[in-house]
């Protein structure tokens, strides 16, 4: 199965661990980041894509994060 999962945290090295962590399992980059701001808070918020290959099939209860 592919998987896919949408990372997004605050513009801090939090964002580039979670994002640093998830290569390191894997997961390869899909797609260029994004960086928005967000106003409610006050702050800058960075995304980026990741998709993997898995073996099994996908349902709606598989949880991406353990891959």
């Amino acid at each position: 199965m592919k998987l896919y999962r949408f990372l997004s945290d605050d513009d801090t090295s939090a964002f580039c661990h979670k994002v640093t962590a998830a290569l390191n399992k894997g997961w390869a980059l899909h797609g260029g980041p994004t960086y928005a701001f967000d106003a409610a808070r006050g702050v800058m918020r960075c995304g980026q894509a990741v998709v993997k290959e898995a073996p099994g099939d996908y349902t709606p209860e598989t949880k991406l994060g353990e891959h």
